[in-house]
């Protein structure tokens, strides 16, 4: 793949703009005026509710929108053939908590994972002006997921997974709290490829984005244009959001909105200049994700150029996880990489040692904050130690795990390829081989990345240990469950660089529970509203699923909230 096969470089006059308390201060010299478009003498496409963007959260609107009696066109600048967006990538996990459970104790155990303001000590919170009615929302909103989604397609499946995964939270305990896999076999495996499946062979993301396509389908009043990516907004001279410009090839078009504009367009886990600006530590190769490659910030950008406000645009659902020297937009692509913490395997940073358990990375609560632990920075050495890190491992893993899922993500969408014995990631040279860990440590050492830091007299006695708390089933470091059966110790032996990364980002437009946009003094703009990645609920903490959730919950919202507003004239 190629930049030029699939995402829009931003232009100078595109460039995203970012506020402050004092003023704009652009990421690139232009004016905010210039990011928004006047009304066009012509209109050439026009719908009461333009949704820009057709993931989960852009059907779950464009759906609430029709069945609110609204006409609806749905922008998409990926091609109808290979629509591969974050929540059909996805594991297909999502929340609907029990409709019988107590609605005040979900309200808080919601408002604990979107700010964390009413558990006693924390300090995120920070957003008490949205919280309680995002809360409140969510807790009458939430526990209609599951059957929303059988609504619209009747073969649709639920499979049983967890609660919730932060028992000590307020609410926890009398919420009802649910999450599911979404299916249509009444199974869910991440290995088993869905792509190109019967629709009753479907699991994961492919079963849950194939039953919002059967649901957009199903109502007329819904079209939707591919390769159509929208760029700007259309205002009136009252600020009013009245449309969209985009593009069909060469050309560009405006599309009318007679009644309002929906964002959910995702996050910008490929837009150089975004992360940059956003993400914590080096955001250019110090991070990966293993997502949808058409997240560039679109929406976000366009937002900014409206007079958007931002909220903490900087959160990301991410752990640690491996990336391939293919790129897009100049950045690596990521992997799914839940091998990590398996027996016969051990995490060691830059300089050969253990940091933590590496359980840490892959369960709950910790997996999707553990990317806090990679980004750290040394304040005396003024430098990264753990990015990235190194995911150590034997022939026995080899040969008996896939490293990724290959099923989900992107290597199930042919974004990475990537074998069931690991053997072509090896022979690539993206997994690192050695007969001897003094021969893997030398290969580490010169790997681009680890910047000649690596002690591999440390390293190996780093292994030393490890297989002796193995032996004895007992972490004297870091705690980790261990038995004899887990010693790293059948050559060869292999490394596999991590960086800080997952499915996505979550901070960006700032939104309150009816998904209006804010702008900067947390006034809502009118006739723009927003839902998903773009804009996410859960600025503090991310329970797994919980994307797809408010693609759900607050993608519904925002539809129908769009719906109900007078055309303008």
């Amino acid at each position: 793949m190629s930049d030029s096969d699939h995402v829009r470089i931003l232009s100078r006059r595109d460039i995203v703009k970012v506020a402050s308390a004092t003023g704009v201060a652009a990421l690139a010299g232009t004016s905010v005026a210039e990011a928004a478009a006047p009304p066009p003498k012509k209109w050439d496409q026009e719908a009461d509710v333009v949704v820009v963007g057709y993931g989960g959260a852009g059907a779950c609107a464009a759906i609430a929108a029709a069945d609110a009696g609204a006409s609806v066109l749905l922008l998409e600048k990926q091609t109808q053939a290979k629509h591969y967006p974050n929540s059909r990538m996805a594991g297909g996990i999502f929340h609907s908590p029990q409709p019988d459970g107590n609605r005040a104790a979900l309200k808080e155990y919601a408002k604990a994972m979107m700010s964390g303001e009413n558990i006693p000590g924390k300090l995120e919170g920070e957003q008490p002006e949205v919280s309680d009615e995002l809360a409140e929302i969510y807790s009458r909103r939430a526990p209609d997921n599951a059957p929303f989604l059988q609504s619209l397609d009747p073969d649709f499946k639920t499979a049983r997974l967890a609660g919730a995964s932060f028992p000590t939270f307020p609410g926890a305990k009398e919420a009802g709290y649910r999450t599911y896999f979404a299916t249509y076999t009444g199974k869910a495996d991440f290995n088993v490829p869905s792509l190109n499946k019967p629709k009753q062979e479907k699991m994961n993301g492919e079963a849950f984005f194939t039953c919002l396509t059967v649901g957009v389908s199903k109502r007329n009043n819904i079209r939707a244009l591919f390769e159509t990516p929208a760029s700007r907004l259309v205002t009136d001279d009252k600020g009013e959001v009245i449309g969209v410009i985009a593009k069909q090839g060469d050309k560009e078009i405006a599309v009318k909105a007679k009644r309002a504009v929906v964002l959910t367009s995702g996050g910008y886990e490929y837009n150089m200049a975004m992360r940059k600006a956003f993400l914590e530590g080096p955001g250019v190769d110090g991070w990966a994700f293993y997502g949808t490659t058409y997240n560039t910030g679109d929406g976000i950008e366009m937002a900014l150029g409206v007079g958007a406000g931002l909220m903490k645009t900087g959160k990301a659902a991410s752990r640690i996880i491996t990336a391939v020297p293919i790129r897009v937009n100049g950045l690596r692509i990521g992997l799914i990489t839940d091998s990590v913490g398996s027996p016969n395997s051990l995490v060691v940073d830059n300089h050969g040692k253990r940091y933590a358990s590496e359980t840490l990375v892959t369960v709950d609560p910790s997996r999707y904050f553990f990317y806090k632990a990679a980004v750290q920075f040394d304040i005396q050495k003024l430098d990264y130690p753990r990015s990235p890190s190194w995911m150590i491992f034997d022939e026995k893993l080899r040969k008996e795990k896939c490293i990724t899922f290959r099923g989900i993500s992107t290597a199930g969408y042919g974004f990475v390829p990537w074998a069931q014995d690991n053997l072509d990631a090896i022979e690539r040279g993206w997994i690192l081989k050695g007969d001897t860990l003094e021969e893997l440590a030398a290969k580490i050492k010169a790997h681009a990345d680890n910047r000649k830091l690596f002690d591999e007299a440390a390293f190996v006695e780093t292994m030393r240990k490890f297989n002796g708390y193995c032996a004895a089933s007992k972490d004297e470091e870091f705690g980790r469950k261990l038995d004899p059966a887990g010693v790293i110790d059948k050559p060869p032996y292999y490394a596999l660089p991590l960086y800080a990364g997952g499915p996505n980002t979550k901070g960006g437009i700032s939104a309150n529970g009816q998904r209006e946009v804010l702008n900067w003094s947390g006034k809502p703009i009118p006739r723009l509203y927003t839902a998903g990645e773009i804009s996410s609920a859960f600025k503090f903490v991310y329970q797994g699923g919980g994307n797809l959730t408010e693609c759900i919950t607050f993608g519904r919202v925002a539809g129908e909230n769009a719906a109900k507003l007078k055309p303008w004239s």
